[in-house]
């Protein structure tokens, strides 16, 4: 089976497929490291071209009545899901994910972000009000070309999170994947054009860091939307900030579990897989932090060490694979540092270890103290730390005590408590008996250093959309002179 995934062009500008004319950009497998294509970058007069050619198809795409744009984000939901299986191997190969995850939680969920929204178009509304004899009205507009730079962890669904409320509100965009993961969003421009999407409304532009700060700061960009760690939004907020331009970021987290001695103990230690291990641990919002009572701390880890057992690794294209390669030598050598460091500190590890090649196994630590690195510390990878505790309070604050605000789980079956506990975690996608569920009904996004702003939901029309104030006078006007 061929492994190529090389597509017709490394960029999509103004409706067709582009090369570029930048430093090549080799993607591997990170199964094996074998190049699966070449690309080349964009370079800073092609990034201009493509910001030029949103913000010129941006009128004729605004004055388009909202219905016809969510019917053409409906098509192409529904060809995403007529593709899906081509589309999920292909994610496969540019992330290392596993085909059965892919095949059920990456196009599916970008093709549900466009359902969502092409549904909420015929309700973008402004609002009218009534003053007496006169009165005013709102008209919610576009903010114009809209920047998206993805991460390499779901790029395919993140560039259909950041397209779909864009490009419904009327605006125009310009996306840039991760350098690592650059395939998908290719694809996803050629949908939207076979969708019947008029050249220009979204583009693609390929890169590293040099070519994501001639994005954030072209003069036709008024909005920046990133997916991407802490450091990297301390930057592109600051570039945004020169051209007062619109942000929304979605940032790292360290985020906290909870499991109460009276959780249903099998409900917990799923969640917990789930927070930790899925994706080889490379999901922002997991729940990295565990907060064990110390009533069922050893139970937990003990059903937990042994439901581990189950993993499987191997060829991310193999269906029975459940566990993957980490991205690339550099990220799975900083996890594996971050082992040590674990290891060093005192913490006791439960299962899992340094691994082999591009595999790191389950990793949990128990034992551990909140100043322990591994519990300060984004890793980013298949690591959990275990932390116990005795009292309600003292865990809220000790889940708290962190820079970070993404997420936030909870498991009680005394519901009064696990709303209590919820509303005074400072965290701002939190889940209650469940986590890492994130439909494209619901807001997400963080609070602190997490980053601003809300993804999915009507929540991300406001962040997409500006209001414009009209006072309507009824009868004549007074003036003292």
């Amino acid at each position: 089976m061929s492994l190529s995934a090389q597509p017709a062009a490394s960029l999509f500008i103004d409706g067709k497929p582009v090369e570029g004319q930048g430093d090549t950009l080799d993607v591997r497998y990170a199964f094996d490291g074998s190049t699966i294509a070449t690309l080349r970058e964009a370079t800073t007069d092609q990034v201009a071209q493509a910001c030029a050619a949103a913000r010129a198809a941006q009128p004729a795409w605004a004055a388009m009545a909202p219905v016809e744009r969510g019917r053409i984000l409906a098509r192409a939901a529904a060809i995403i899901l007529e593709r899906n299986d081509e589309l999920a191997r292909l994610e496969t190969l540019d992330t290392g994910k596993p085909i059965q995850e892919t095949l059920v939680a990456d196009w599916p969920s970008g093709a549900a972000s466009l359902e969502y929204f092409a549904g909420l178009a015929a309700t973008l509304t402004g609002q009218m009000i009534p003053l007496g004899a006169d009165w005013a009205y709102t008209r919610r507009e576009p903010l114009g070309v809209c920047a998206g730079i993805g991460a390499w962890n779901y790029p395919s669904q993140i560039a259909c999170w950041k397209a779909a409320p864009a490009l419904v509100m009327g605006n125009t965009t310009v996306f840039k994947p991760s350098e690592e993961t650059p395939l998908g969003a290719l694809k996803l421009a050629e949908i939207f054009i076979q969708a019947g999407m008029p050249p220009g409304v979204f583009n693609v532009v390929q890169g590293r860091g040099a070519v994501g700060a001639a994005l954030v700061t072209d003069p036709n960009v008024a909005k920046v939307s990133l997916t991407g760690s802490v450091p990297t939004g301390r930057r592109v907020y600051a570039a945004a900030a020169e051209g007062m331009r619109h942000v929304t970021m979605e940032l790292g987290g360290k985020s906290p579990l909870i499991v109460f001695d009276d959780a249903n103990l099998e409900d917990a230690v799923s969640a917990a897989i789930l927070a930790n291990f899925y994706s080889a641990g490379q999901i922002c919002s997991n729940g990295t932090r565990v907060f064990l009572h110390e009533g069922i701390k050893e139970d937990f880890l003990a059903r937990l060490a042994e439901r581990v057992k189950a993993v499987r690794m191997g060829d991310p294209l193999d269906p029975d694979t459940n566990h993957g390669p980490i991205i690339n030598a550099a990220q799975a050598d900083k996890i594996r540092a971050a082992i040590r460091a674990g290891v060093d500190a005192g913490a006791r590890l439960v299962c899992g270890g340094m691994g082999e090649g591009p595999f790191i196994p389950p990793t949990v630590f128990a034992d551990a103290t909140d100043d322990m690195t591994i519990a300060t510390d984004e890793i980013f990878g298949p690591v959990m730390t275990a932390l116990s505790f005795v009292d309600e309070a003292e865990v809220i604050g000790r889940a708290n005590g962190t820079g970070f605000g993404l997420a936030a789980g909870v498991f009680t079956q005394d519901l009064t408590r696990a709303h209590r506990v919820i509303a005074a975690l400072e965290a701002g996608t939190c889940w209650i008996n469940t986590y890492n569920l994130t439909p494209v009904e619901m807001p997400f996004g963080g609070v602190k250093l997490s980053g601003l702003g809300r993804e999915n939901s009507a929540a991300a029309i406001e962040h997409y959309s500006q209001l414009k104030s009209v006072y309507v006078g009824m009868g004549g006007v007074d003036a003292p002179y």
